[in-house]
């Protein structure tokens, strides 16, 4: 388990415990009412079959991060997953199965005595790209999370989009390639997750493997961001990765276009690092795929908040909820 604490800065406001859990990464981080990260702390996402691992894992990091409770109002925990915020429950995480149909937020209130938020990953990453990021001023938004998997938040007229039950914006899993034969973990076929996430460039890499005998990537054990460095030093393989990471992104990102008409799309997440590598090929889909009306009016940028964006989207959604005690 790998641990890293920042040191506190000043800072008087009440703060929210905002939880970024991601399928390789637990981040932990005190955000005051101003958006400033007071202290923050990264560990590995636990793997086990229950999910009690996962509600271990982060009452370790509230313990890490000790600030006086009186200053913590409220907990906003954030998951790469489908949330049903009726019921209050993780419905299906492809990424951490131990979380299906769990009630993560009543666990952790239980344990944690404060207000706990529960809110899709992507849909944390907008509303805090929105708040101080790349979206600021836009009230209609699309941002598009490329990480381990593929996530999606959608703002419309200033508000999330959860549609009926919660599960609206799962970006990752519209289909681009669904007669290919290629099985997604949530089932489905040729979702854009397999093709554009930080997995799928490691499936990718070693599934061309044979057609690059002279590519350096063959004597190393491959991680995403070693395929990108690759990239940047012109191994054939690696571009061609990101071409096809390019070209799969751009077919889905058109179906947003035409579908919401959104004013701006940004994209974050680790693989957004690769932009330099699949904005071209990206951008050409998107031309040559979407509605022409729409091609010069929506903004295609890259994410401002990096790495801090949904855990400020979560500290905003919980310093605006109805929570009484999460109230500035």
């Amino acid at each position: 388990m790998n641990s890293s604490t920042q040191q506190p800065t000043q800072s008087a406001n009440p703060v929210v415990l905002a939880i970024d859990l991601g399928g390789t990464h637990l981040r932990a981080a005190l955000v005051d009412s101003n958006g400033r990260i007071v202290k923050q702390t990264k560990r590995d996402t636990p793997k086990g079959d229950s999910p009690a691992c996962i509600v271990n894992a982060i009452l370790e990091a509230d313990r890490e991060l000790g600030l006086d409770n009186e200053r913590v109002v409220a907990a906003s925990v954030m998951v790469p997953a489908t949330v049903d915020k009726a019921k209050a429950i993780v419905v299906q995480a492809p990424n951490l199965p131990c979380l299906d149909n769990f009630g993560l937020k009543q666990a952790l209130e239980d344990k944690l005595g404060r207000p706990v938020v529960l809110e899709n990953d992507a849909n944390a990453a907008a509303v805090g790209e929105m708040w101080l990021g790349a979206a600021r001023g836009f009230r209609n938004v699309i941002c598009v999370t490329l990480g381990t998997g593929v996530g999606g938040g959608v703002i419309l007229d200033g508000k999330l989009w959860r549609g009926s039950d919660g599960s609206a914006g799962e970006i990752g899993h519209t289909s681009v390639d669904p007669f290919g034969g290629l099985q997604c973990k949530c089932g489905n076929e040729g979702c854009l997750e397999m093709f554009a996430s930080g997995t799928a460039i490691v499936r990718m890499a070693n599934e061309s493997l044979p057609d690059y005998p002279e590519s350096t990537l063959r004597s190393i054990e491959l991680t995403a961001e070693k395929v990108y460095e690759a990239g940047l030093r012109g191994d054939e393989l690696a571009l061609s990765v990101f071409d096809r990471v390019g070209k799969y992104l751009g077919v889905g990102l058109v179906t947003l276009i035409n579908l919401f008409n959104p004013e701006i799309i940004v994209i974050g997440g680790g693989v957004v690092n690769g932009w330099p590598l699949f904005e071209k090929p990206m951008r050409e889909e998107i031309t040559a795929r979407a509605f022409k009306a729409q091609i010069g009016k929506v903004k295609i940028v890259r994410a401002e908040c990096g790495d801090n964006a949904g855990l400020l989207g979560a500290a905003k959604l919980a310093f605006d909820s109805d929570e009484p005690r999460a109230k500035r």
